[in-house]
């Protein structure tokens, strides 16, 4: 079973008809929490497994950082999807969204911490175990850096890796965000980064609002985050690459030139 390749783009519902018409789309990624995990699939989503299109299933609600152990049914849950789609691989981040029995509806940075290394370990583990393909992990975008940070972010998240055994899911908007509103070089992360354990990457658009760069999902690339594309590449060109887009969705000619970008920023072929 071979992991997605090339250039793909985040399939859902309102853009299903679009994603339905791109000729060389080999890769797709869902949302797993929106799909029954006793099928059957949606409709468009169907329609691509029947193309032979990878779909790799993107969980948000595990809570792989939380300090109580992952819920059991989620984790079900997202195995029983990664069957029903024959995916490869699944996704999930790492954050938190639950704690105290309270569910916080946002993915919630941990500080980077020994303890917090130990807890996401020791979920990944739970999850794998019940899991029949790799996780790949994706570091969030964050606002803010806890005060007890004992690691920083590369150290943090190699540490994880190494000890998981788990991918990397790479968030290049994520890495331009973060830089930027902590005002770091994010070269210096790629750098340092083991980008030779990459899944696949996520590339989204932002904006600017209050003084801080927001990983929106809902606005345009900008340049800088394609240019930062292109300086991956340079180092280690990922497997694949996965446009996110979840909201104000724009016509089809403006999707249709973000991927084409991608593509050229990448050295991949175009799926347009």
């Amino acid at each position: 079973m071979t992991g997605p390749t090339g250039v793909g783009i985040g399939w859902r519902p309102e853009i299903a008809g679009f994603v339905a018409e791109l000729p060389g789309l080999r890769f797709v990624e869902v949302v797993a929490e929106s799909v029954a995990a006793s099928g059957p699939l949606p409709p468009g989503l169907a329609d691509l497994r029947g193309r032979r299109v990878t779909v790799v299933p993107h969980g948000v609600r595990l809570s792989l950082g939380g300090a109580e152990p992952v819920d059991p049914a989620r984790v079900a849950h997202l195995a029983a999807v990664a069957e029903l789609v024959a995916a490869p691989l699944v996704s999930e981040h790492i954050a938190f969204v639950r704690a105290g029995g309270l569910e916080a509806g946002h993915l919630l940075p941990l500080p980077r911490s020994r303890a917090a290394v130990d807890a996401v370990c020791a979920n990944v583990a739970r999850a794998q175990a019940e899991i029949p393909v790799p996780i790949a992990l994706e570091p969030i975008a964050a606002l803010f850096d806890w005060p007890d940070d004992e690691l920083d972010e590369a150290a943090f998240l190699t540490e994880i890796l190494d000890r998981t055994g788990a991918l990397l899911l790479l968030d290049i908007a994520n890495v331009y965000a973060n830089a930027r509103n902590r005002g770091a070089d994010p070269l210096d992360l790629l750098d340092r980064l083991p980008l030779e354990r990459v899944g696949y990457v996520h590339v989204a658009g932002g904006a600017e609002h209050g003084g801080f760069y927001h990983d929106t999902h809902t606005d345009p690339v900008p340049p800088a985050v394609l240019e930062l594309v292109g300086e991956l590449c340079a180092r280690r060109r990922p497997p694949a690459l996965l446009l996110e887009r979840d909201g104000a969705y724009p016509p089809a000619s403006v999707l249709r030139a973000e991927l084409d970008a991608l593509a050229a920023a990448s050295g991949f072929p175009v799926v347009t």
